[in-house]
């Protein structure tokens, strides 16, 4: 299938399959006139690069938990597949970490305001003198 028919069956653009294939993630054959054919099995491949990039793994990641799919018999490349997911769950971890902390920081300086705006309603209006 051209690269149009697999966009439209994966709900992916064009452009991204295009990067996809840039990031040894996909694979297509070329026709004469240089045009991307792609075998039916991209359908799958796509759809599992689409989970491991929503689970936050980056094109590089992705790159060496693929070996898995390709080479499902080799325990070596399950056991790295393993520890490439492992440190990704872990940089997310510290990520949401890092999100607390500075939710957490807004939150004081939310209240900070939220006084200061009690105070100011509680203040008497200043009084304009006629000249």
């Amino acid at each position: 299938m051209r690269i149009g028919e697999l966009a439209q069956r994966t709900g992916v653009s064009p452009r991204s399959l295009r990067y996809y294939e840039d990031q040894g993630l996909l694979t297509s054959s070329r026709s004469e006139a240089g045009q991307r054919h792609y075998s039916e099995t991209a359908v799958q491949r796509v759809s599992l690069i689409r989970q491991l990039f929503d689970a936050g793994m980056t094109s590089r990641v992705i790159a060496t938990v693929l070996p898995c799919v390709d080479i499902p018999g080799d325990l070596g490349v399950a056991e790295e597949t393993f520890t490439a997911m492992m440190r990704e769950r872990d940089r997310i971890d510290a990520d949401i970490a890092h999100l607390i902390e500075t939710r957490d920081a807004l939150d004081v300086l939310i209240g900070a305001n939220s006084r200061h705006r009690a105070e100011l309603s509680m203040a008497p209006e200043p009084t304009v003198e006629s000249t």
